[in-house]
């Protein structure tokens, strides 16, 4: 029973497989086929899109062989027309150069017949001036006949005259034009210094150079000096002053070349004397303490003095040198005060010519700031001065003022000008200065040495405190236009042989008398 159920259920499943196996068979041949179709159609659209693109290839290059064809064609003609106008320029020309040359040609032979008339007109005018020049010579023999006198002799004689004449002419034309020029110069700097003085006052102080202490009473001198003369030594070694105690009452005069140190002495002297404590060691304390605040004393100085002028930014040296000035003395002229009012007087000067006011002021500050350090270092105030300002990158301008001040170099701006009348200015002044009397004598001694030593000075005389010499001539041997001549060259001369502040006038006096008594 169990046989007979098996056998059924075998031969349906070998039934079934075969089945599977021919539906299997079945599909893979139907889907080759239509792969087979698909691969069919994919070539003939390709071969279709082949074809197309190939006549579409010829089709554009045709056109592009057609568009090639119609451009080279329009180059041609573009050439050939450029062409033909080539040659007609070059026929217009051509055309012009024959006319030209046709009218040079007519040119040229109106010329050599106007050569001709002129070498003609030569000859006729050589044939006349020979028959005038023999005619000249008879009546030259005439005149030297009638006059007694030969050529020669005669145009020697004549240009005697005209020399003579000439020179009177031209010393008369000379001297009316310095005299013009001297008023217009003098009205207009007249009123330009007017304005600057008007304008800037100055209170005049001055200053001596001698640093005196003045003691409480006379034993205060013997506590200075010390125990075998050690307090005395002691300050004068950290100052480097020299201490004159001598029988002057309660007073003690300090010595030093130097200003500075003569200040810190003074100070220091002043603050023992206060303290009472005099000894060496407390001495080297005060002076050092004293040296340092006189140091910031002096830079503080320097930038009130710039901030009272409004000059802008300086250099921290320059502030300090500025301040120095404070105790430097020209002729009793305090060095401060003397460069603050140059430096005021030319800003105002250069205001009224429409200069530049800053540039005036600081070259006028900085004239003479090598007196700070004239002491310390070798070389004039000039050279000092000029090498700390090239230092410190200053201005051309203020170089050459520094320079041309006192006329070691030439001006070559108008504010080297300006600094240069400001200093005279302030220097020339009633009461901004005194002079010791032995340079005052040597200096009118100078003066009337230099204006004796020209011809035809009689007598000199130098007055006004050497700020005018007057010069006697004599008058048979210079005559007026003699007398400026004569001014100009003393002037002159001393301009290059003395050093001295502010300005001297010269004035020649000629003077002739004629005297007859009647009886």
């Amino acid at each position: 029973m169990g046989q007979e159920s098996l056998f059924p259920s075998l031969l349906a499943g070998i039934i079934g497989i075969a089945l599977g196996l021919i539906i299997m068979y079945m599909a893979s041949k139907l889907g080759l086929n239509r792969d087979q179709q698909k691969a069919k159609l994919m070539i003939d659209d390709a071969s279709i899109k082949a074809e197309n693109i190939l006549r579409q290839a010829v089709l554009d290059g045709k056109t592009q062989a057609y568009e090639l064809k119609l451009a080279a064609e329009r180059e041609l003609k573009e050439r050939r027309q450029e062409l033909q106008e080539s040659e007609q320029k070059l026929g217009r020309r051509e055309d012009n150069l024959s006319f030209r040359d046709e009218t040079l040609t007519s040119k040229e032979k109106q010329l050599d017949e106007r050569n001709k008339q002129v070498t003609d007109k030569l000859s006729s005018l050589d044939k006349m001036e020979k028959d005038l020049q023999d005619k000249i010579d008879v009546q030259i023999v005439e005149l030297e006949r009638v006059a007694g006198m030969s050529a020669a002799s005669a145009k020697q004689e004549l240009l005697d005259v005209v020399k003579h004449k000439t020179r009177n002419e031209i010393e008369a034309y000379i001297r009316d034009e310095e005299d013009q020029a001297k008023s217009r110069a003098s009205d207009a700097a007249k009123e330009i210094i007017g304005t600057a003085i008007q304008r800037y006052a100055q209170e005049e102080t001055i200053e001596r150079t001698v640093s005196v202490v003045n003691l409480p009473n006379d034993e205060m001198k013997g506590r200075i000096i010390g125990r075998e003369g050690r307090n005395i030594r002691a300050i004068e070694q950290a100052t480097g002053v020299d201490l004159l105690i001598d029988d002057t009452p309660e007073t003690i005069t300090i010595s030093c070349f130097d200003p500075i140190r003569r200040e810190v002495a003074r100070q220091a002297l002043e603050i023992l004397l206060k303290d009472g404590r005099i000894q060496p060691g407390r001495i080297e304390e005060v002076v050092t303490r004293v040296q340092g605040e006189l140091k910031e004393s002096i830079i503080k100085t320097g930038e009130e003095a710039l901030f009272k002028l409004g000059i802008g930014k300086v250099d921290r040296e320059i502030v300090e040198l500025v301040g120095r000035m404070r105790y430097r003395y020209s002729y009793g002229q305090n060095a401060l005060s003397h460069i603050m009012e140059v430096s005021k007087i030319a800003g105002i000067m250069a205001v009224e010519l429409g200069l530049n006011q800053q540039l005036a002021k600081r070259a006028g500050l900085l004239h003479d700031i090598g007196k700070a350090l004239d002491f310390e270092m070798e070389g004039s105030h000039v050279e000092l001065g000029a090498k700390i300002a090239k230092k410190h990158g200053e201005h051309h301008v203020i170089i050459n003022s520094i320079e041309s001040h006192h006329g070691d170099e030439k001006a070559d701006n108008i504010y080297s000008l300006l600094v240069q009348a400001a200093d005279t200015l302030s220097a020339a002044r009633p009461g901004a200065r005194y002079e010791g009397m032995e340079n005052y004598i040597k200096r009118l001694e100078q003066l009337e040495t230099i204006a004796n030593s020209f011809e035809g000075v009689e007598k000199t005389y130098a007055i006004q405190a050497g700020r005018e010499i007057r010069v006697m001539v004599m008058p048979d041997k210079l005559d007026d236009l003699g007398c400026h001549r004569v001014a100009r060259e003393i002037k002159e001369k001393i301009e290059a042989e003395m050093t001295y502040p502010g300005q001297i006038k010269v004035t020649v006096i000629r003077e002739s008398r004629a005297q007859e008594v009647a009886k």
